[in-house]
């Protein structure tokens, strides 16, 4: 079973594993997410020489990518983060998050791998790693990084997030009045994702149109 919140028309959020649930969707016109590589390191945070367990509970997915081949399918834009762990195609533009207060332990940069036709460059933009909006996710990322995201793919009206945590993509592409579909398996960032995205459309960005209304869906796979 499947669970569907349309939180909002042109808002949908799916509780279930995207390799299912993809190919039930129609066109998207980009994709932006962050697959969960290595979340069992993320959060396991360094205390002196050994590492401690934070709350978070440990997957069987944890500690090795995941199969993004259904991903790359799509026929969209896609921004990808954390690519560099991937196998994927060569790419014009990567797109590179500076982190200048990451602690030693941390790394100082995140890159994602994109499919924009751009120059041969990288694109740097640098943010606090403090200044995320931590609400539960171990590998949350800003909301303002996201939003930043959503400035390459200017005229997709619809974002997909496969991987959609606790919703941040889905809270940045409300905030700039996009469409957005987001995909996540674990319940309880489903639910998180929920009412952010909802808290979201409550609190939009001045001057720019929202969607309007919610209900719920389920449907068997």
């Amino acid at each position: 079973m499947t669970r569907i919140e349309t939180i909002a028309e042109g808002v949908t959020l799916y509780l279930g594993d995207c390799r299912e649930i993809l190919p039930t969707l129609g066109k998207v016109d980009a994709v932006v997410t962050d697959p969960p590589y290595g979340i069992g390191y993320a959060a396991q945070p360094i205390v002196g020489k050994g590492k401690t367990r934070s709350n978070h509970e440990k997957r069987d997915w944890d500690d090795s990518p995941v199969d993004l081949a259904p991903v790359l399918a799509i026929d969209a834009p896609k921004i990808i983060w954390g690519g560099n762990y991937y196998d994927l195609p060569p790419t014009r533009g990567w797109l590179s998050w500076f982190k200048p207060d990451a602690p030693p332990s941390l790394s100082h940069f995140e890159l994602a791998w994109t499919s924009l036709d751009r120059t041969s460059k990288q694109y740097a933009w640098s943010i606090a790693a403090t200044n995320a909006e931590r609400v539960g996710h171990p590998t949350q990322k800003p909301l303002e990084l996201m939003k930043w995201c959503l400035g390459f793919v200017p005229d997709a009206k619809l974002i997909l997030d496969p991987f959609m945590g606790s919703g941040t993509t889905g809270v940045a592409a409300v905030r700039l009045g996009r469409m957005f579909a987001g995909i996540e398996r674990e319940p309880k960032y489903f639910e998180l994702a929920c009412k952010r995205i909802s808290d979201a459309l409550k609190q939009p960005d001045m001057f720019i149109a929202q969607p309007s209304k919610p209900k719920q869906e389920a449907f068997e796979l």
